[in-house]
C-alpha cells in the first residue's frame, strides 16, 4: 500500500535542551489570578508551551552561536555592521542601512522622519506598535486592506493584498503630498499571518509612483511572504525563496525590520532605505535615540547573529519546516471544528474567538478570555488579538473594534516538536469542549499606550 502523503521532519537536530516546567491547574489558577488575566504578565517559569510570540523566542544555530564569539565590540564601525550592512543588500536589495534595537526602533525613527502632524498613513490593517509610533508623530492610520481580510471564513490565498481602489479614493480625498508612505505589511499580522502577492505589490509600486508616494514595507516576516509567493502564485514555484524576496523588496523604497522573527535572533532590527536624504536623517537620529549609526543599540555579537540568520533564513527547508509547522497545528484544529482563519497564516494559528465563544460581547474581552483560558487548561500561553490589542481612537477615547477578535498560537522557531503541537491542539479542543460554561472578563486597569500588555483584567 502506497503512501499517500509522505511525513516530513525538522531540518536540523537538538543539541542542547531547556527543561520546561510542569503546573497543576491549582498553580495556574493561582498564577492567572495574580497576572490579571493577562497572558503578558505571566512569569516564563509558571508556562509550559509558550505561544506568546515568535519575536526574540526562535532557538539560534550553532553556526549563529558560532558568530557570537567573533562579536567585534568596537563602539564605532564594528566589522559585524558591516557583515549585517552587505547581508541586508545581498538579501533584501536596499542601499542604507541603520541597525536599532529591535523593529519599534526603525518604526520610531521613520514615523519621526517622514510623518508632519495633520498626515495620512494607510496600510494593509494596522499592527500595534507601528500604528502607535505612527500616531504619535501626529498621522492618522488609515486601514486599505482587501475586506475579504475581515472574514476569517475567507479562502482566498492573498488576504494580505492592499485594496487600491480604497489607496486611490484615499489619494482623491487627503492628497498625495499628506500621504508619506504607504506601509505594507507582509504578511499581515493582525489578518492571522495573511500574505500579499508580488502581483498586488508591482500594482501598487505603479500607483504609487504615479503619485510621488513612498511604500514602506514592515518587512518582519517577508521571507514568509515569499514562501506564500512561491506556493500560491503562478510563475514563482521554480523560483528560490531568496530571489522572491529580493524581488518583493524591489518594489517599495525601504523597510523597518524586526529581526526577531524571521532572523531567528533573540534581539536586534534595522531601518533599510534606498534614499539618501531620508537615511542622512535617521543616521542621525539613530545617534539620539538608539546608539552610533554602525551599531543603533546592538552589541557587535548581535548584528553577527543577525547577518547569520538572514542567510539561515532564506534556506528552503528551513521555511518548509517553520510554515509547515504551523500548518500542522491548523489542519489539526481545523479537523476538529476548532474556528480559525483561514487559510492558515505564516508563523501563527489565529483562533476566532467570536465562533469560538459566541455568547461573549466584543466587550466581554472574548479573545482575552480565550488566551487565559488555554493557560489554565494546559499552561500553553497565547495572545489576545483583538479589541484589546485595537486600543482606543485618541480622539473620542472611544475603543476601537476590530471585526477580527483573535487569539494567536505563535510558534517560535525551531523551539518546539511536534509533541507540543499535539499537546497544545489537545488543549484547544478541551476548551472548545467546555465553551458554553466560560464567563468573560472586565478590565480593571488600562495603560495610556499598547495597553494589551499590561492591562489587567477580572472575571465577571
Amino acid at each position: 500500500m502506497a503512501l499517500q502523503k509522505r511525513a516530513w521532519a525538522e531540518p536540523f537536530k537538538i543539541k542542547m535542551v531547556e527543561p520546561l516546567r510542569m503546573t497543576t491547574p491549582p498553580q495556574r489558577q493561582q498564577a492567572m489570578e495574580e497576572a490579571g488575566f493577562n497572558t503578558f504578565l505571566l512569569k516564563s517559569d509558571d508556562v509550559y508551551i509558550d505561544l506568546l510570540t515568535d519575536s526574540g523566542t526562535s532557538a539560534m544555530s550553532d553556526v549563529q552561536w558560532a558568530g557570537m564569539m567573533l562579536g567585534d565590540e568596537a563602539y564605532a564601525g564594528s566589522r559585524n555592521y558591516y557583515h549585517l550592512e552587505e547581508a541586508m543588500q545581498r538579501f533584501y536589495g536596499y542601499r542604507y542601512l541603520v541597525p536599532t534595537h529591535q523593529g519599534r526602533g526603525a518604526e520610531h525613527l521613520l514615523s519621526s522622519i517622514l510623518i508632519k502632524p495633520g498626515d495620512t498613513v494607510p496600510g494593509n490593517m494596522y499592527f500595534t506598535t507601528t500604528r502607535a509610533h505612527q500616531e504619535r508623530a501626529g498621522g492618522t492610520f488609515v486601514d486599505i486592506i482587501v475586506d475579504e481580510a475581515h472574514d476569517p471564513t475567507d479562502e482566498r490565498p492573498f488576504k494580505g493584498n492592499v485594496d487600491l481602489n480604497k489607496l486611490e479614493a484615499l489619494i482623491a480625498k487627503v492628497g498625495a503630498k499628506r500621504i508619506p508612505y504607504v506601509s505594507v505589511a507582509v504578511t499581515v499580522n493582525m489578518a492571522g499571518g495573511q500574505p500579499v502577492s508580488m502581483q498586488n505589490l508591482k500594482e501598487l509600486r505603479a500607483l504609487t509612483r504615479k503619485h510621488g508616494i513612498r511604500v514602506i514595507l514592515d518587512a518582519t516576516r517577508a521571507v514568509e511572504n515569499a514562501w506564500f509567493i512561491k506556493q500560491r502564485e503562478k510563475g514563482y514555484a521554480d523560483k528560490p525563496v531568496a530571489e522572491i524576496l529580493k524581488e518583493l523588496c524591489s518594489y517599495t523604497d525601504g523597510c523597518t525590520m524586526s529581526g526577531k522573527k524571521d532572523l531567528l535572533v533573540n534581539i536586534g532590527g534595522f531601518l533599510a532605505l534606498n534614499e539618501w536624504d531620508v537615511f542622512e536623517e535617521a543616521r542621525n537620529l539613530v545617534v539620539l535615540f538608539e546608539g552610533l549609526h554602525t551599531y543603533g543599540g546592538l552589541a557587535g555579537r548581535d548584528m553577527e547573529a543577525m547577518a547569520r540568520g538572514m542567510e539561515e533564513a532564506v534556506q528552503e527547508a528551513h521555511i518548509h519546516a517553520r510554515i509547515g509547522q504551523v500548518e500542522y497545528v491548523g489542519e489539526k484544529l481545523h479537523a476538529l471544528g476548532v474556528p480559525i482563519v483561514r487559510p492558515v497564516g505564516g508563523h501563527a494559528v489565529f483562533l476566532d474567538a467570536k465562533r469560538f465563544l459566541p455568547h461573549l460581547g466584543q466587550l466581554e474581552f472574548p479573545a482575552q478570555t480565550l488566551a487565559a483560558e488555554l493557560y489554565l487548561e494546559g499552561g500553553v500561553r497565547a495572545m489576545e488579538r483583538g479589541i484589546v490589542s485595537a486600543g482606543r481612537d485618541a480622539k473620542t477615547g472611544q475603543h476601537h473594534v476590530p471585526k477580527l477578535e483573535l487569539v494567536r498560537l505563535t510558534f517560535p522557531r525551531r523551539v518546539y516538536t511536534q509533541a507540543h503541537c499535539d499537546v497544545t491542539v489537545e488543549s484547544v479542543y478541551e476548551v472548545f469542549q467546555r465553551r458554553k460554561a466560560v464567563r468573560g472578563l472586565k478590565m480593571t486597569y488600562e495603560p495610556k499606550y499598547l495597553r494589551f500588555f499590561q492591562a489587567r483584567f477580572e472575571r465577571l
